[in-house]
Parts: structure tokens; sequence; C-alpha cells
């Protein structure tokens, strides 16, 4: 009897079978024919990746353990011992940790860019200079990246451009299709969607590339197991859709907390005051995601009481799932900056950073008001 699944099912397999030595010798003659190991390829882990590739317009993509898995596979790509890398000044805290404590380790040496100087890369390029590493939407405090015109900047010096698009996602902007070389994700957050996945993705513009990170993958083990993609193509196929109602929410309560008292700040691209709202516009599909950050008293208590009060946010370190949440910069993604940086960066005692979910909007503005009030 042949069965014919409409959804591919889990393949979980550490290993496969062959018939006989002709079968392995196909195996290595005729790449991708067949399958051999579950961390050398995969049915599960390479349909994701397929699926990834085809949002972000890329030459070949490959799934990792996690998202940090992600970033260490796209700067292996193009980096060895004794080379230079350029990144932005405003990421996420495990990516600049990666970059200060291991590839240093290794001998890869990091400049941080402000992002203010981001167009003006001159003064920060070496002769070792390989590649620049930023992010669509910055962690945590919303900037965005004009990747367009960084890309031309970094091709002028003869550097690669590595984007982060996990705050951005596909749906709202392809870094690959403005220039980048290298866009990458932590499919655990919105590829994936349900807060049930650690998982990461990487997708090349070239296909050079794309198989050197292949390479990488296997030998390093960074690839992702089979449930773990499996999961993750399921939550895929509702990204769209997760994404429009994460903006749509995003926007209504953005302007709500701009007017909001208790407020000092507020850090969201879709509003009209956000100093670089006019390119999230062009750059982002008319939608802005569901990220942002709000700056309440510089006061811990206050801070706590907030949280406390929540019902919709629970305080959960990480961020784009169907359930809201809230998460605390100065006390977690980055923990490791000296207090100078941190203060640089803009991020404080009172920097709250909230991820918006899917529930009923009127419950989650009734839930920040309260908390608020």
């Amino acid at each position: 009897m042949e069965i014919h699944p409409k959804i591919t099912p889990i393949y979980q397999t550490s290993v496969f079978k062959f018939e006989d030595l002709n079968e392995l010798e196909l195996y290595f003659s005729e790449p991708g024919s067949r399958y051999l190991y579950s961390r050398n390829g995969n049915p599960n882990a390479d349909e994701l990746a397929e699926a990834i590739n085809r949002l972000e317009g890329g030459a070949g993509a490959m799934v990792t353990g996690s998202g940090m898995a992600a970033i260490f596979a796209a700067v292996l790509a193009y980096c060895q011992a004794g080379d230079h890398v350029l990144c932005a000044a405003d990421i996420y805290g495990g990516s600049s940790t990666l970059l200060n404590t291991e590839l240093n380790r290794m001998g890869i040496s990091v400049t941080y860019v402000p992002f203010e100087q981001f167009y003006e890369l001159q003064s920060f390029v070496q002769p070792t200079t390989r590649l620049m590493l930023v992010e669509t939407m910055s962690n945590p405090l919303l900037r965005v990246a004009d990747l367009g015109r960084l890309a031309e900047e970094c091709h002028f010096h003869g550097l690669k451009l590595v984007v982060d698009n996990t705050f951005a996602t596909p749906v709202l902007t392809q870094p690959l299709a403005l220039g980048a070389d290298i866009v990458l994700h932590s499919v655990t957050k919105y590829l994936s969607g349900h807060s049930d996945v650690t998982a990461g993705a990487v997708v090349a513009a070239d296909a050079g590339v794309a198989a050197r990170l292949k390479q990488i993958g296997v030998i390093y083990g960074l690839t992702l197991s089979p449930m773990e993609s499996w999961l993750a193509v399921r939550g895929l196929k509702t990204l769209r859709l997760r994404v429009r109602e994460h903006s749509r929410n995003a926007l209504a309560i953005a302007n709500f907390l701009a007017d909001h008292p208790a407020v000092r700040d507020i850090y969201y691209p879709g509003l009209v005051q956000h100093p670089q709202h006019e390119l999230a516009v062009a750059q982002g599909a008319g939608l802005f995601g569901g990220m942002m950050s709000i700056l309440l008293a510089d006061d811990p208590e206050v801070v706590n009481a907030f949280m406390r009060r929540t019902k919709y946010f629970p305080f959960a370190p990480s961020l784009a799932g169907v359930d809201s949440s809230l998460s605390y910069p100065l006390g977690t993604s980055h923990r490791a900056l000296t207090p100078e940086q941190q203060q640089q960066l803009g991020i404080t005692t009172g920097l709250v950073r909230l991820s918006i979910g899917i529930e009923p909007l009127e419950e989650l503005m009734a839930d920040l008001a309260q908390a608020l009030d």
C-alpha cells in the first residue's frame, strides 16, 4: 500500500540504511540523492531550510540548533583567525558576547560601530576586515538600518553584509534583495512563533557560500534535530498571518502607550515620531512588527510593580511567540555589557521590552492600562 502524506512525517532517526556498497557510493557521488546521518542531513531539516530560503529569496540555507549557532556559522563562512569584523554597537547582547569571547579567542577581532556612523565605515575598516554584522531592527531599541545603503557602503570597502532579520522577518524585509550577503534568524522567535522550538537559520545570496555554511554546520555539529525542524515548519506556515496580527496589535498599543504619563519614552518604528519611521515604511512593507521597548521611571521598584501587575505580559526573556511577554534588557540580554556601554546604548533601569502577541487587542490594552495606572 502506497502512503502519500499531505504533511511531511517526522523522520525521528539519527541514521539511514543502505542496501549495499553501491548505494553508499551513490551517496557520495550524487550529493543530495539520499540521506546517511541526521547531522549531515535530514528530510525535516531540509524542508525547513528550503522554506526559509524561499521566503528570503536566497541561493541556499542551513538550519541550526539555535540563533546563536546561526550567527556563529555566518561569521565563520567569511572569517578565519586573524580576521576582523565590524558589528553594530546596538545589537543583541548574545551576539556581542559571542564576538567578544569565543570568536575573539579564535583570533577573530571585532570593532563596534555606532548607529550614527553605519554609512561612513572608512575609519573602522582595517586591511583584515571581512564583514559587518547588523540587525534589521536593533534589539532592544528598534533602530532601523537602511540595508540598501549599508550594503553599498560595505561592498565599497570590500566587506560582506550579514543581517540578523529576526525582529523584522521576511514578511517585513528581505535583506538579500536589498544587497545583503547573508541573512540569519533565530527561528525560535517569529519564524516558529509558538515558544516551543529552539532553532536558527542562515541564508546566503551565493550558492558557494550556502555550501560552505552547510559544511560548517555538519563539521561543528550545529545542525537541527528532526523534531524541532518539523515543529518549526508547522509554525512557519502561519507566519504571514501572525506577523500581520502582531503588527496590528503593536501599532495600536504603541499609540496608546505614547500618550501614557507613566511611559517616558517609547521605541517603535510604526510611530511617526520614530527617527527611522519613513525608512521603516519603505523597508517594511507597511508593517512594523510586534516588538517595542518602553521607558518607565529609572526605579527598580517601578519596573517590578509593573511586571507583577501585568497578566498578559509574563516576564520571559525571549520574544515573538503568539502570546505576549516582556523582557528586561539590562538584566538579561545586555547584562554582560559594562555600565558605560549600557548607558551609551540607552539601556537603563527603566527600559522594558514588550513582545506584543496576537491575543485580542482590547484585552492587551486593558492589561497594560491597569498595570501602568
